[in-house]
């Protein structure tokens, strides 16, 4: 019995001794996406080393900055041309080789668009399955992941050799930005141009209010605007409240604000201290995308719209009165 017991431990040990998460990172080359700083909170939970991939052009900056989070021991640097506009036809060979040459037990992305454009390609080259917007970490093979658009809770339990992971930014607090002393290398060389896709250009829209996923405050409009030049009530509240402005998808499918603005399961997945709905009846799509929010505050005129159930705060009044009478009250 002495000796079984003695095999377990130091089975137990060799498996915490191997455990390895690559985390593929979001950036502009200069500046982190701060989702990443939630997957790598979302790695250290899971154990074992923590690596960082970097891939870009001209992204000193960006590497930088991630071997200074606290919990990241190693960062792999890939600077290429073939990594500009950070398509997913290039980075998943690099990936696959940094796979190939330090066997990692885990590979996580944050669930943006970066990351959903990626990760499912890298699980399909390793034959695994992957593992969509984990909202926790129970042990090295266990998460907890939302499913019926946030109705139901599912704790999975994965058999794959390498787990293949996006993470919801909103359930993990960001990683400490200093404190950290990862050694920084370069990751494994090779042509990564892709034949399949070109990057050309891209049009950012600029402004001064802050980033949708990382708002304290958010304003969100739905169809209850009626249309877009009404969202200007929206912006001139947001501007009290330093606020980010966003929609459900109805405002975007009418063509009220650019779909960048979208809040909800095929939009954003936004956990502010404020949320406030305007005109927004609370269909389960758009709830799916906020309902962590600290406090919610719906006004809308229609008593039974279901965004009431969800709301701390619910004002039944028409908008078009209330929200110039609240911006005035700021």
């Amino acid at each position: 019995m002495f000796a079984n017991n003695t095999r377990n431990i130091v089975r137990g040990s060799f498996l915490q001794r191997c455990k390895s998460t690559l985390v593929v990172a979001e950036h502009n080359n200069e500046t982190l996406n701060p989702l990443t700083l939630n997957t790598i909170t979302a790695a250290k939970k899971i154990g074992g080393d923590v690596t960082v991939l970097v891939a870009g052009t001209k992204c000193g900056p960006a590497s930088e900055a991630v071997a200074k989070v606290e919990g990241v021991t190693k960062v792999l640097v890939a600077e290429n041309a073939a990594f500009k506009g950070f398509t997913p036809e290039s980075l998943t060979p690099l990936v696959l080789a940094a796979q190939s040459q330090f066997k990692f037990t885990h590979i996580l992305a944050g669930a943006s668009a970066f990351g959903k454009n990626v990760l499912p390609r890298i699980a399909a080259k390793l034959d695994v399955s992957p593992i969509s917007e984990i909202i926790d970490v129970k042990s090295e093979d266990t998460f907890v992941r939302t499913i019926y658009a946030g109705n139901a809770i599912l704790t999975l339990k994965s058999k794959d050799a390498v787990k293949v992971i996006t993470v919801r930014g909103t359930n993990f607090p960001p990683a400490a930005t200093s404190g950290g002393n990862g050694a920084v290398e370069q990751a494994p060389a090779g042509d990564y141009a892709s034949s399949l896709s070109e990057f050309v250009s891209q049009e950012l829209t600029k402004s001064d209010r802050p980033e949708l996923t990382g708002a304290k405050v958010i304003i969100s409009g739905g169809r209850g605007l009626k249309s877009g030049d009404n969202f200007k009530l929206l912006y001139d509240l947001a501007d009290k409240f330093g606020a980010a402005v966003g929609a459900s998808r109805a405002a975007v499918d009418a063509g009220y604000v650019p779909n960048d603005l979208q809040i909800g399961q095929t939009g954003k997945i936004v956990a502010p201290e404020l949320y406030v709905a305007v005109g927004i009846s609370g269909a389960i799509q758009h709830l799916a995308g906020m309902k962590d929010s600290k406090t919610i505050v719906a006004i809308n005129k229609d008593p039974e719209a279901p965004i009431f159930q969800v709301a701390d705060i619910g004002l039944v009044a028409d908008l078009f009165k209330a929200v110039p009478e609240l911006t005035g009250k700021l």
